[in-house]
């Protein structure tokens, strides 16, 4: 008879599923580029590529940038478009809609929003990476209208009302 002390054995790694499978197809002027992928294996983000002729973008400008490539998310999958860290500390380039969110049901071109906040013009060739592409899964709660929300000790304070340290 065994002791209900006996330490219980891990059932093991968690049985593997496939991933998702997200589809890109390319428009005719992206026909070389390499498709969004990842730097490192345990890299969240896929890099993805300007497939615009060179161009040199202005400090303080905003512009679309191509990427030649249309996209298919699996249901319940968005694709977050983020800025890459080394182009903002770099040369302050960021995506102000950061982080973009494109939807299961989109199936037009991927563009990216860029701007310059820096004081130097910044040139992006053709082929730069330029953002990276972070897939999450999402809910779809039911939205409802209540006369009252529940409490809490927090309540309503917000905007640094937790402390500053």
């Amino acid at each position: 008879m065994k002791s209900e002390r006996e330490p219980r054995h891990s059932p093991g790694p968690l049985p593997r599923t496939d991933p998702p499978v997200v589809r890109f197809r390319r428009l005719p002027d992206n026909p070389d580029l390499p498709l969004p992928s990842r730097a490192t294996e345990h890299a969240a983000g896929y890099d993805v590529r300007s497939c615009e002729p060179d161009f040199v973008l202005r400090p303080g400008e905003i512009r679309l940038v191509r990427t030649g490539l249309l996209l298919e998310l699996p249901l319940g999958i968005e694709c977050q478009v983020r800025p890459r860290s080394g182009l903002a500390l770099e040369h302050r380039i960021s995506l102000p809609n950061s982080p973009g969110t494109i939807d299961p049901d989109y199936r037009g071109e991927l563009k990216v929003i860029l701007q310059n906040g820096g004081e130097r013009p910044v040139p992006i060739r053709r082929g730069d990476r330029i953002a990276q592409l972070v897939f999450a899964r999402f809910e779809t709660p039911r939205i409802e209208e209540v006369p009252d929300l529940s409490e809490t000790p927090r309540g309503v304070g917000g905007f640094g009302s937790t402390g500053h340290d």
